[in-house]
């Protein structure tokens, strides 16, 4: 999995960047290791969900890189949750930042598609039950977004996207309830500096957008949007990573 935050960082005052420990590399070892996320390099190591890869930070954007260290369970989501939600502490280190726009790279793959298939319940129990989270959300937060799913130059997503609306608005759940969604090319959420589009395999060319709203404009409620967004792709077709943009309408 592949974040990268944009938007506006101011740096803490008190903050020495010039302190090894405390760059975006380190502090994200340290916080994911803390909440038992990140797997040990040591052989043999079990535990954990994700390996670290690299974390950076330039104008505008900070950007964190890992691996997950074994196929997700056919009960359990795509860990984009807890990536982000990590990503973010981090950032909270850092400076106090003024959110813009996300991009994650879902490795959709990793998902059991044949037991997601025959048991969809399975997949979706825990994702479900997390939202409860977002129940008590301010009314006053709700925004709405605009969500690209990029599959590259494998056309599934397009063939997908509408039985992906359909079969996400038979859920009851208030964290991204998508109300539509477009095959048309959505030039003005091409975001700079391109972090994700220097990772991921191929170049943008086939790509779906969902429109809707999101109980709140967080890293949380992102996540979690991110992971069911994950689900419905798996479940209709898709077998191919998927670059992820989220911006506020």
């Amino acid at each position: 999995m592949l974040a990268a935050l944009h938007g506006e960082l101011a740096l803490h005052p008190w903050r020495d960047p010039f302190v090894a420990s405390s760059d975006a590399y380190s502090l994200f070892v340290a916080r994911s290791s803390a909440m038992r996320w990140l797997t040990e390099t040591e052989e043999n190591a079990s535990g954990g969900v994700w390996g670290m890869n690299d974390a950076g930070q330039n104008s505008g954007v900070s950007w964190f890189q890992v691996s997950l260290t074994e196929p997700v369970p056919a009960d359990r989501p795509l860990p984009v949750q807890a990536f982000l939600s990590c990503a973010g502490d981090v950032v909270a280190r850092i400076g106090a930042l003024r959110l813009r726009a996300v991009q994650v790279l879902l490795p959709v793959q990793s998902l059991d598609a044949s037991a997601r298939a025959s048991s969809p319940a399975r997949g979706l129990a825990t994702l479900l039950q997390d939202n409860g989270w977002f129940a008590d959300c301010d009314p006053r937060s709700r925004t709405r977004v605009r969500v690209r799913l990029e599959s590259g130059q494998d056309s599934s997503v397009h063939s997908a996207a509408p039985e992906m609306l359909q079969w996400m608005q038979g859920f009851k759940q208030d964290v991204f309830s998508c109300d539509s969604f477009s095959l048309t090319d959505d030039d003005d959420m091409v975001l700079k500096p391109a972090v994700i589009a220097e990772r991921r395999l191929g170049s943008a060319h086939h790509r779906a957008t969902f429109h809707g709203t999101l109980a709140e404009w967080s890293l949380d409620a992102l996540g979690w949007s991110a992971a069911f967004l994950a689900e419905a792709s798996c479940r209709y077709g898709v077998r191919t990573p998927l670059m992820l943009t989220a911006c506020q309408i």
